[in-house]
């Protein structure tokens, strides 16, 4: 299937002022030229996005065509448009980009596995887009730019608007995917990371055909050559985590698992950089320099400085940077078959035990399942932590059904024998409101016992509403912290919130129809009397 749209996509290669494969410092110097966006003191630059600080899901489509109509988990994530709306759409949208003064071309690969990368090019309206998507992707050699032959395109246009009544979109926004014409349709939204993220939703459908599975996580690799994967959402502690002095960083969002071992997709990092601190999180705080990008950052008018503190724009603030701006990485992004997968939650009803080591099958349900307590807002006065599940950690960018991911999942952790833990980085001692979050170094102490292979053949004792296998033991973390009820005063409200959760995870687990009974049954034992 790589026959890739040509006509239009050739129309966009003969605009008389095509800025193809510009350099860093080049588009730093159109950024600046066309004023859409300004230098910060770090040699970053901040650009704003207007009226979308963040993504668009009620406006993602996918064109049902004879490739998708039978392969696509149809539904609210993944929502049909026919494609004589994205046809016409998609002209519209080159006669636009070819009345510009300027249209900028980025030409790279997803995929640092050789073997597996996926050919891209990306068309700008912006330059600041452009250098998003060259720090995001991964850059070509001059041989291999000379050589390159795009298998996927993405053209973005932020400031051409749909008009919903005529092109059949749900507003003036819209992301669209034909995986048949192999384009990417983006307009109406000045929001960066809808360029990154199609791609992702791109490689989701596209690597599971060769037997790879597509993740959403972060992934590094200890002094001895272990390999370990960090699955969360936000604010579980994925970024913060996965980033360790003594562990090389092979990427922070996305990763493939082939039969090769674990690569990343990206070549950048895309970093929440919200309160951001040299002291809390310095890896990000330095990676930040010349050839960034920041999104909605709030700059000192004076000093030229960011001020990571300032959500008066969004709370979304965001930073792109290339990965080889971390100083400990993995060059290329490229490593072996996992040992240790770390499934995070921040659980805020504080039931669920701080580690826990999981069956296969409970790996499975865990990953379908996606949980975590997601707390955004609480600086505006929001106090009420909302239950939040996404599927495989990542559903909006699943054009799959789940249970396809999850069934490798499996298949893989069998066949590279990969221990699987769920840690809870989230609440002790009672619920939200009433306990504390669990101690950081508590959990890191956890994590490097799970890294190190000490909690492979310990003693558990199995949580009796969960059925999660808790260690009796871990060093540097006292014992009465890993049983949950053990730090609650008021047992029978633990017992309570405990059934709550659980409840909450059989309901959501009640879409998945078509897995196995025994993934079913490792799920809590939720009794409904």
């Amino acid at each position: 299937m790589k026959m890739v749209e040509k006509s239009l996509v050739n129309e966009l290669n003969k605009h008389e002022n095509l800025k193809r494969n510009l350099s860093v410092a080049r588009l730093v110097e159109r950024v600046l030229d066309r004023k859409e966006g300004v230098l910060t003191s770090t040699g970053a630059v901040t650009a704003t996005t207007g009226k979308y600080t963040g993504r668009s899901p009620k406006d993602k489509f996918i064109v049902k065509d004879e490739i998708s109509e039978d392969t696509v988990d149809w539904g609210n994530v993944n929502q049909p448009i026919d494609e004589a709306s994205f046809d016409k759409l998609y002209h519209k949208v080159v006669d636009y980009l070819m009345e510009k003064n300027e249209v900028y071309q980025f030409k790279g690969f997803a995929g640092a596995d050789k073997k597996y990368r996926l050919p891209i090019q990306v068309f700008n309206e912006f330059a600041w887009h452009n250098l998003f998507a060259r720090q995001l992707f991964i850059a070509p050699t001059r041989e291999e730019l000379e050589n390159h032959t795009s298998e996927f395109t993405v053209i973005s246009a932020p400031h051409f608007k749909a008009d919903p009544k005529v092109d059949g979109t749900n507003s003036e926004t819209f992301i669209i995917v034909s995986f048949k014409k192999r384009i990417v349709l983006i307009g109406g939204t000045e929001y960066a990371g809808e360029i990154k993220k199609s791609i992702f939703s791109i490689m989701n459908y596209l690597l599971p055909q060769r037997n790879i599975l597509s993740m959403h996580c972060s992934a590094n690799v200890g002094q001895e050559g272990d390999v370990a994967l960090f699955f969360g959402l936000s604010g579980t502690g994925k970024t913060t985590l996965s980033a360790d002095p003594y562990r090389r960083l092979i990427g922070d969002d996305e990763h493939g698992w082939s039969p090769n071992g674990v690569f990343n997709i990206e070549g950048g990092c895309y970093a929440k950089c919200v309160n951001l601190s040299q002291e809390k999180e310095p890896q990000i705080f330095n990676a930040i320099r010349f050839g960034s990008v920041l999104e909605n950052v709030v700059t000192n008018e004076v000093t030229s400085e960011p001020d990571y503190d300032d959500t008066s724009l969004t709370e979304n603030t965001r930073a792109a940077y290339p990965v080889e701006n971390i100083d400990n990485i993995v060059t290329p992004s490229v490593a072996g078959h996992p040992n240790t997968i770390i499934f995070l939650t921040a659980d805020a009803s504080g039931t669920l035990p701080p580690i826990s080591k999981l069956t296969k099958e409970q790996a499975m349900y865990h990953f379908l399942s996606g949980y975590t307590s997601k707390l955004a807002g609480t600086e505006r006065g929001v106090t009420e932590p909302q239950v939040t599940f996404s599927a495989c950690f990542g559903s909006p960018f699943l054009p799959l059904e789940p249970a396809k991911y999850a069934d490798m999942l499996g298949q893989k952790i069998d066949q590279y024998d990969a221990n699987v833990f769920l840690v809870n980085t989230g609440w002790t001692g009672g619920s939200y409101g009433v306990g504390n979050r669990m101690k950081l170094s508590y959990t890191r102490a956890m994590i490097h016992a799970a890294l190190e292979g000490e909690l492979n053949n310990i003693e558990t004792i199995t949580d009796d509403i969960f059925g999660l296998k808790i260690p009796v033991h871990v060093a540097g973390v006292p014992d009465e912290v890993l049983v949950p009820k053990n730090t609650w005063e008021d047992k029978d409200a633990y017992e309570d919130a405990a059934k709550s959760l659980a409840m909450e995870f059989h309901n959501n687990f009640k879409k998945f129809n078509n897995v196995s009974t025994s993934i079913k049954q490792a799920g809590p034992f939720y009794n409904e009397n």
